[in-house]
């Protein structure tokens, strides 16, 4: 029986890498999506872990033979999801997250409606600012023009089925691990993976 699928979607600095790796912490049975990325690799990223790091030529060359489910250009460089990988993953039964833009998450919940999508929100944009001057990885033009797309990111909220305001980490991660909790409760599921348990349709 195919496994569920979950989105994380958030503005820049916002906290959705850091609640993501906690979720994969506590939960193994997530596997997380690797996506392709046109944009350079930051100090201590590895190639195939954080992104699958490629060439504009090789991206456009992907997209074009149909291998990504969804792609998306997020401040001049662009991002995709493997289809291959994702249906592979999800046939055999598995949790498949997908750490993607709100972009992304539209494409994707067209082909996969039962999706469970989740927003991550700043507790507000001058903490946000705030973060993006403590990373130290990005100039302050680059800072300006992620700040500006985080207003444009914040208005497609509510195409999402939960919204997590990442205030306090361990709260977030809480959150985001009960969302993933409760999504594998779904009564269809659950009829799924016992069917024995339940009256057969009359």
């Amino acid at each position: 029986m195919p496994g569920s699928l979950f989105i994380v979607a958030a503005p820049s600095g916002a906290g959705k890498t850091t609640l993501v790796r906690g979720l994969l912490a506590r939960d193994s049975a997530v596997q997380l999506s690797v996506s392709f990325t046109t944009r350079a690799p930051r100090e201590g990223e590895v190639n195939g872990v954080a992104y699958h790091f490629t060439t504009l030529e090789d991206f456009h060359a992907r997209r074009g033979r149909g291998e990504f489910l969804e792609s998306a250009e997020v401040h001049g460089n662009f991002y995709a999801t493997s289809r291959l990988w994702l249906q592979e993953q999800m046939r055999a039964g598995r949790d498949v997250l997908l750490e993607i833009d709100w972009q992304g998450a539209a494409q994707v919940r067209k082909i996969f409606p039962q999706t469970v999508s989740i927003f991550v929100l700043p507790p507000s944009l001058e903490a946000l600012e705030s973060r993006l001057h403590g990373r130290g990885t990005d100039s302050a033009e680059v800072i300006a023009r992620r700040l500006a797309a985080a207003h444009d990111e914040i208005r497609q909220v509510d195409q999402f089925d939960y919204a997590i305001i990442n205030n306090d980490l361990q709260v977030a991660l809480d959150e985001l691990c009960s969302i993933v909790r409760a999504a594998r409760l779904r009564t269809p599921l659950v009829r799924q993976r016992n069917p024995e348990i339940f009256p057969s349709a009359a």
